[in-house]
């Protein structure tokens, strides 16, 4: 049971909360007691967001953010929350664009990792693509202030043409944990975000191939493709960027973990 020493939101025993969410299996208790604690209005409403952690809904669709490359970026419930190891794809990503280029965002979620690209490289022409309605809506409402044009639709088709051979940096983390690994994912993401945002099919790759072979008619020339994929999966990844007749070379870094294949045109 939760104690409060008054009825200001200032002072509610945050040892209660770390002690209920480290029960619950939240392994960073003490940061996301902080985080539940600053965005709770009353005392009330930070017993109820600590009952839906505890009930297993994702910290980030209670508090309706994410902190993610430094960048506070809106988060709705149903939509997929972007994880930290996704920040070697921005990097690189970053890196390769300039400002006045073209960076598209496909299967964008919120549209977390063209934000952030278009916020570290400057002024760029922003477009992403997703196919989950709450997903669009979501990444509307972050891409807007940077001008950024957000799509329905499923990855290429609801592109304007005159895009077309115009795309300096292509940038898509799409699904890749192989179907029947999908059971197996911590409940909060198997639960509460969208299974065709997690689903990549029989070996996981299935939507990065279609990416891949979709890509070279939307790269401008010298143009690259960025996608996230396991250390494990990396080889047969490379090999579709390969096929697609694009130069490929696999980048990983050990500390997040992360493997983010990369395609030039």
């Amino acid at each position: 049971m939760f104690t409060f020493h008054s009825t200001q939101i200032s002072t509610p025993d945050r040892a209660d909360v770390v002690r209920r969410l480290r029960a619950a299996g939240c392994v960073f208790a003490e940061d996301e007691a902080g985080i539940l604690t600053s965005a709770a209005g009353s005392p009330a409403e930070l017993l109820a967001m600590v009952e839906r952690r505890v009930g297993g809904l994702p910290l980030e669709h209670i508090v309706g953010w994410v902190d993610f490359c430094g960048l506070r970026v809106a988060v709705d419930p149903g939509v997929f929350v972007p994880r930290r190891r996704t920040e070697l794809l921005v990097r690189r990503a970053a890196g390769l664009a300039r400002p006045g280029a073209t960076v598209l965002d496909l299967a964008c979620g919120c549209g977390a990792i063209g934000l952030a690209v278009a916020t570290l490289v400057g002024d760029v022409g922003l477009y992403a693509v997703d196919i989950e309605p709450a997903a669009v809506r979501c990444a509307r409402r972050n891409l807007a202030p940077l001008g950024g044009r957000v799509y329905a639709g499923d990855l290429y088709q609801p592109l304007p043409p005159r895009l077309r051979g115009r795309v300096d940096v292509l940038v898509a983390n799409v699904p890749y944990v192989p179907s029947e690994a999908v059971e197996l994912l911590p409940p909060e993401a198997r639960l509460h975000e969208p299974l065709v945002a997690l689903d990549g099919g029989r070996d996981g790759l299935d939507v990065l191939r279609r990416v891949a072979a979709g890509a070279p008619d939307w790269l401008a020339p010298g143009g690259h493709l960025l996608l996230e994929t396991s250390s494990a999966q990396a080889g047969v990844a490379a090999a579709a960027l390969t096929e697609a007749g694009l130069g490929t070379v696999v980048v990983g870094d050990d500390d997040l973990p992360a493997t983010v294949v990369i395609g030039r045109r």
